[in-house]
């Protein structure tokens, strides 16, 4: 990588790209906040969308740089002069203009000659820049166009005063080395500042932009969560924290709000993310197995990156409990909710949480307590923090799901009510309203256990109060609703009993 490249500029696609996730959509007010969120974590470019694909598409760019925002916003179009102008009616900062230049697309999609191409291309910048307005040109399906053609085109804009290139891999099928090389040669050959945009086809999508930037590449194209066409983009996270720990190149994303951003997009897009998903996934920072609890606990860089920390992407460690799990991990998290046993009663208490797991079954919080209560041989009597009195839950074909609780919160008598998508939603929330913005759950799930019409729900739910302190939980029922209330109210409880106690000390 060139010495003076010290700070790479972040484009965020999550807007355009991202919402040709199949089945994704963003209606207006998604777009909004996600665009506030997107300028809350510091990207330079926001791509807002394609003005010319519809009359929403343009109204919702248009009122994105209506915002004010301190990212500037991008629209996209074709080398067609009503794309343009329609991206510049817009009011888009830069104006990102795209053409086929492989030969199978130019083959089978626009059939134009390669000089006629180059001619459009040209026309097209000089067009934007007329109106004094940014502009981008992308060769798309880049990765798979004849080197020679490509640096012509990309020359050829250059000299009609593009701002900045992109190098697609539009169809995802570079890989590192060769990607590495394709950089290399056109930095060579340019002066204009190279921007890539890399699809996740074959995994490589992260590493292609990685190897990008160290080629020469001054500007990555990512989207939240990696969402794109097909298998995606570019993860921003993955590549600005390989780019800011591994390599110390900044990028100006604050990137305390990943995991908060990842939790927003996750939600609007409906694409749960895996557990195991890099740097924001719920388990980028757990661990199960004694061997790297243990070490975790001694010193986390021990079974951990190091150069990375979950407070620095927003994110917190967990130790989970399993069948891997080992004596120090129980026994810490035994001790830090008041339980101290003898090595005796512990090597009691590990022997039954590790039979639970050997049959399959998720060790929660509770569990390990009620073991080991039981094993000590005396159960604890501290008052619950929350008794529930009664509850309703109304629900049906023309009426909103609402739930009604009447309760004993703390010694004081409440009645709160909420309404949800459905049962169980209406009732998780008039249960966290019971203890205001106190609680909030982070986790749920649920699991029919028998057959049949009248199955027994099992559900796990976590959730944490405004001290980033959780606990996990589990009941089960044939009423899932009910369910639901009592493993999130037995977590509730344990949570403020624990406060109380602490406070008290």
């Amino acid at each position: 990588m060139e010495k003076n490249v010290k700070r790479i500029s972040v484009f965020d696609t999550t807007l355009r790209d991202g919402e040709q996730t199949p089945g994704v959509s963003f209606p207006l007010s998604y777009k909004i906040q996600i665009a506030k969120q997107l300028d809350k974590l510091g990207v330079d470019y926001i791509e807002a969308g394609f003005p010319a694909a519809s009359k929403g598409e343009f109204e919702a760019v248009k009122t994105i740089v209506e915002l004010g925002l301190e990212s500037k916003i991008c629209g996209l179009a074709r080398i067609v002069k009503e794309d343009i102008d329609a991206a510049l009616d817009s009011g888009a900062d830069l104006i990102h203009i795209f053409i086929s230049t492989s030969k199978i697309q130019i083959d089978h999609t626009i059939k134009k000659s390669r000089d006629e191409i180059v001619e459009i291309a040209v026309d097209a910048v000089e067009y934007i820049k007329n109106h004094g307005r940014k502009c981008m040109f992308s060769a798309m399906d880049a990765t798979r166009t004849e080197i020679d053609y490509l640096k012509r085109i990309y020359k050829a804009v250059e000299g009609a005063g593009v701002d900045i290139i992109n190098v697609p891999d539009t169809v995802g099928v570079a890989t590192p080395f060769r990607f590495h090389n394709l950089i290399k040669q056109l930095r060579e050959h340019l002066k204009v500042p190279i921007d890539v945009h890399c699809h996740n086809d074959f995994g490589l999508a992260a590493a292609n932009t990685y190897v990008a930037v160290l080629a020469g590449a001054t500007q990555v194209q990512v989207t939240i969560n990696g969402i794109g066409e097909r298998a995606g983009n570019a993860n921003l996270a993955e590549v600005v924290m390989i780019l800011e720990s591994i390599e110390g190149i900044k990028t100006g994303i604050k990137t305390e709000f990943l995991v908060e951003t990842s939790k927003l997009v996750e939600r609007f897009s409906g694409l749960k993310l895996p557990p195991n998903t890099p740097i924001v996934g719920e388990n980028a920072f757990s661990h199960e197995s004694g061997i790297h609890a243990h070490g975790v606990i001694k010193e986390a860089s021990t079974f951990e990156p190091g150069v990375i920390t979950p407070e620095m992407v927003g994110h917190r460690r967990r130790i989970v409990l399993g069948k891997h799990a080992g004596r120090h991990q129980i026994k810490k998290i035994l001790e830090e909710a008041g339980y101290h046993v003898s090595e005796e009663n512990l090597s009691k208490i590990v022997e039954k949480v590790k039979e639970i797991g050997d049959r399959g079954k998720r060790v929660t919080d509770l569990d390990l307590f009620t073991i080991a209560e039981v094993v000590i041989g005396e159960l604890k009597k501290e008052e619950r923090a929350i008794l529930v009195d009664e509850i309703t839950v109304l629900t049906g074909n023309k009426i909103t799901p609402t739930a009604v609780i009447n309760a004993n919160v703390m010694e004081d008598k409440k009645v709160t009510s909420a309404i949800g998508v459905g049962p169980v939603d209406a009732a998780l929330k008039a249960v966290t309203d019971l203890v205001g913005k106190r609680i909030k759950i982070t986790e749920f799930k649920m699991d029919a256990i028998t057959g049949g019409s009248d199955a027994l729900a099992e559900v796990y739910v976590t959730v944490e109060d405004e001290t980033g302190r959780s606990f996990t939980a589990r009941a089960a029922g044939p009423d899932i609703v009910m369910a639901s209330i009592d493993a999130v109210i037995n977590a509730v409880n344990y949570l403020l009993i624990k406060k109380k106690i602490n406070n008290s000390e």
